[in-house]
């Protein structure tokens, strides 16, 4: 009530600023768009006039980035829900206008005749064909699954009928658009006429190449102004071009050394007071312990403990002779590798195969890896206690059960494994039971092996020659700055985006401390990597806030391939949508373009002359011929391919000189002195059926037709 009571003692004060805020609305008009158009602000875009809703576009994202299994980039994902979006939105109006309409019966029809529905052992029957009445069974209970709560499967389920939809209803459009696609006769005689009219001409031909490139420079005005006038062709979008200095945080050599000691201390015994004991009791170093499990986690190494055998060219080339000459219970190191300072201790030596080639009967059971069995573990051995008898010295019969009962990539190969190097024996994705198997016993041996994934009959075929191996036992600490160093770091990116700040130019800081500067150029505003610093949309998405300007600047945290950092950021250049933008893929486009123009000014003033004779002694070149040309293969001998030139030569009067002709390798001046016209035939129909056979063959320009002509506002930058 009290507070009640003091806002209307205050009404008119309120009023007031009521007031001055709503006459601040009509000072500024933008205020009052940005007010009214707010709702505009959960849109991700519009085609059409149809707005893509931000909320379930977000949900889109995530469910894409989840069936990628975390592959997909934030973007990527945003890039593809877009484009799906946009050309289901797109293909929908025209569905609609063509009566295109797809049905559940279609739908069900395309999704039962889908190869992994066909083949997929959940749908078939007792003799091994698809049921039909499986699959629907299957739906159901997922239907049921999501009714309870479990919404997963149900959801992606949907999500293919509405894909199979999406795809049915495409195929029918395009298909009629197909139909559409004709010519008349009088194309097909045109093309006919193209192919077959062959024309022999006379020419004089100047290089551009005959010009210096210094002569033909073309400035970056001229290049802006040509983008300019050709914008259509070039579609400008909005680019921000940057500059920065990355400091990556990296050890000092006294965090190394430091690195390297501690490890070191961990060879031999250490006495440490223990609050337990309440005395000092004696840790067992590397070198006398035991129990190498509890030493490596109890004293927290940096690496899990590796129970594989090393040949010598496992091993880092600047310690392996060193740990080869060493005896069993000796230690090595320190000794630095892949960012670690390591020891390790030889704990056993041996000679075993680098590669092995076996063949295995497996019988699995419930609860193995990869297991649809429903028999015991009980059962499983008993069976292949039998089978074992059979196949022990029976080599047919070895292949003939593993050909009838195994359900792996061996079946129908007799149960061969094929060769198996080493290193992926020893890997974590093999069977460490299966492994030690084949490894520690010779070629022909033969056995039950027990692992993750059931029972195995295991026989040993071949093995490559012994080597020399060692297992070892290695503590290891990672090389990392310490705090002192990262502090040092950070407070030289702070001091640079400080001075930044305050108006002074990157590149003369830069050349103070001697840092190395390094640029983005015209990034769009969906970019999501910058050179040099990978994925890094944070700083793409800071560059094209609608407040920025030119100059700002900001120190950015980074992570680069997994290694810290920081990144300080100068916006160098800023071109908005429309404006005009010279990239270097651009660049590659227009200024030979532009180059060769200004040079055929300079070849057209040398080529004087009434006659090819005149012309050609006045540049100091010769007449050449073309003979049995054609408009449909426009290739002069000697020249290339020059489309300009040959259509000129089709309209040309015979024996007359033409004017100065620019093509694709130089400019030309050319007397045509024969036209050879193609015989008349009766009927072009073969010539018409080519021509609707290549335009069919272009339907795939299909949706780039329908999306350039639609009406697309897209917000995505805005919000990712």
């Amino acid at each position: 009530m009290a507070i009640l009571s003091k806002i209307r003692d205050r009404s008119m004060f309120l009023i007031l600023i009521v007031g001055l805020a709503l006459f601040s609305f009509v000072l500024n008009p933008r205020s009052i768009q940005k007010f009214f158009n707010s709702s505009k602000s959960n849109s991700i875009g519009q085609v059409n006039g149809e707005d893509i809703g931000r909320e379930e576009f977000a949900q889109q994202v995530e469910t894409y980035k989840s069936k990628s299994g975390g592959r997909a980039t934030q973007m990527q994902a945003v890039n593809a829900v877009w484009n799906s979006i946009l050309g289901e939105k797109i293909f929908q109006s025209q569905l609609e206008k063509a009566g295109i309409v797809v049905g559940e019966k279609d739908i069900w029809e395309a999704m039962v005749a889908l190869p992994e529905i066909q083949n997929s052992p959940l749908f078939k029957n007792e003799i091994n064909l698809f049921d039909e009445e499986k699959l629907k069974e299957y739906i159901a209970n997922m239907k049921d699954e999501a009714d309870a709560g479990n919404t997963k499967a149900w959801t992606n389920w949907l999500a293919t009928e509405k894909s199979i939809k999406q795809n049915l209803e495409r195929q029918a459009y395009s298909s009629l658009v197909a139909v559409g696609l004709g010519a008349s006769l009088e194309e097909g005689k045109r093309d006919y006429i193209f192919d077959n009219t062959k024309m022999d001409a006379k020419y004089v031909f100047v290089p551009y190449s005959t010009i210096p490139d210094s002569l033909g420079y073309v400035s970056k005005g001229e290049i802006k102004e040509y983008i300019s006038e050709n914008s259509k062709r070039f579609k400008p979008e909005a680019t921000r071009s940057l500059k920065y200095v990355k400091f990556d945080i990296v050890p000092s050599e006294k965090d190394d050394a430091e690195v390297k000691s501690i490890v070191e201390g961990f060879i031999t015994d250490r006495e440490e007071y223990s609050n337990a004991a309440k005395n000092t009791v004696k840790i067992a170093g590397l070198k006398n312990t035991t129990d190498y499990e509890a030493f490596i986690n109890d004293n927290k190494s940096d690496l899990a403990i590796d129970n594989s055998y090393k040949f010598k060219n496992q091993l880092p080339a600047t310690i392996s002779t060193t740990i080869f000459e060493a005896s069993v219970g000796d230690v090595v190191g320190a000794y630095k590798d892949n960012g670690y300072y390591k020891i390790s201790k030889i704990i056993e030596t041996r000679k075993l195969p680098d590669s092995v080639k076996s063949s295995h009967i497996i019988v699995p059971y419930a609860g193995t890896t990869r297991s649809t069995s429903t028999r015991t573990r009980e059962e499983a051995k008993k069976t292949i206690d039998s089978i074992f008898a059979l196949v022990k010295h029976n080599k047919a019969k070895f292949t003939q059960i593993a050909n009838k009962i195994n359900t792996d990539g061996t079946k129908g190969k007799g149960g061969d494994i094929g060769w198996v190097r080493k290193d992926q024996a020893f890997s974590p994705g093999f069977d460490k039971d299966f492994a030690n198997f084949i490894y520690k016993n010779k070629a022909g041996s033969i056995d039950v092996v027990e692992t993750a994934f059931g029972f195995h009959i295991i026989r040993i075929d071949e093995q490559t020659k012994y080597q020399d191996v060692v297992k070892l036992v290695t503590f290891a600490r990672v090389i990392e700055a310490s705090e002192e160093t990262e502090n040092t770091i950070f407070e030289q990116a702070e001091t640079l985006a400080s001075n930044l700040s305050e108006g002074k130019k990157i590149d003369d800081l830069a050349t103070e401390s001697n840092y190395k500067v390094k640029s983005a150029v015209n990034l769009k505003g969906l970019a999501e990597s910058i050179p040099g610093l990978n994925n890094q949309r944070q700083i793409v998405k800071w560059a094209f806030n609608s407040e920025r300007e030119l100059n700002d600047s900001k120190r950015f945290d980074v992570d680069v391939a997994g290694k810290r950092g920081y990144a300080v950021v100068v916006v160098n250049g800023m071109t908005e949508e429309g404006g005009v933008v010279i990239s270097s893929d651009i660049l590659l486009n227009i200024r030979p373009e532009l180059i060769n123009k200004k040079k055929a000014a300079l070849i057209k003033k040398t080529m004087k002359g009434a006659t090819l004779e005149e012309i050609a002694k006045n540049t100091s070149t010769t007449i050449r011929t073309t003979s049995q040309v054609t408009l449909s293969s426009p290739l002069l001998s000697g020249v290339g391919n020059e489309p300009a030139i040959v259509g000129a030569i089709s309209t040309l009067k015979l024996n007359e000189v033409s004017d100065k002709i620019e093509g694709a390798k130089g400019v030309f001046v050319v007397v045509v002195t024969k036209r050879e016209p193609s015989v008349e035939l009766e009927n072009y129909e073969t010539f018409r059926n080519k021509k609707v056979t290549m335009l069919k063959g272009r339907s795939y320009q299909l949706y780039q037709a329908l999306q350039d002509a639609a009406e697309v506002i897209d917000n995505r930058s805005k919000f990712y």
